[in-house]
């Protein structure tokens, strides 16, 4: 089982390596979805040098529940307990494989131009993907996955302000928000 922290230094380290050598992808104006993509082979190679992470996967825009045979479809349970349909920017996961820890990292990536809107719902739905297994989400057992999916250790907000330089980050755990780090680049 891998904690928070180890699951957060992969991430800064996964970031180092992205604002380190895709700085010029990273201030052309390129989409989120772009850039996902190229923090998501960051993370892709750190972790091939961890036998731990054999089965884990990253994946850009997944909206699949493997283990839900009812829909397919990932879903979170909202601020209103109504059942909403996702589909995050940047997950590591093992796409249903491992039960007892399937869900390790969830990130969320926005400009800092989006609409705070916009920017309002991702942190609402890191908030949802990082409760636990708990009595308000579908009981389940170790062997089944839930309903609607949870249990993400880190949750992570990336907003990217190309004008300032800088990335602002949020940590999630446990249903809120944990920490803020801002990092200049």
């Amino acid at each position: 089982m891998k904690t928070y922290d180890e699951l957060k230094r992969l991430f800064l380290v996964a970031n180092e390596l992205f604002l380190r050598q895709d700085i010029d992808l990273i201030m052309s104006g390129i989409s989120e979805r772009t850039l996902c993509g190229a923090l998501m082979l960051h993370l892709n190679r750190l972790m091939t040098q961890d036998a731990f992470y054999n089965g884990y996967y990253t994946d850009v825009e997944y909206n699949r529940n493997c283990g839900n045979i009812r829909t397919y479809k990932k879903t979170i349970k909202g601020p209103c307990e109504q059942v909403i349909r996702i589909t995050c920017d940047l997950i590591v996961h093992s796409r249903g494989k491992k039960k007892a820890q399937d869900n390790l990292i969830a990130i969320e990536m926005k400009k800092s131009v989006a609409p705070q809107g916009s920017k309002d719902k991702d942190r609402d739905r890191l908030r949802a993907l990082t409760k636990s297994h708990s009595d308000d989400i579908e009981l389940h057992s170790k062997d089944t996955l839930p309903e609607q999916v949870c249990g993400y250790v880190v949750g992570i907000y990336y907003e990217i302000n190309c004008a300032k330089r800088q990335i602002s980050l949020e940590f999630y755990k446990n249903g809120g928000m944990f920490e803020e780090k801002l990092i200049n680049f």
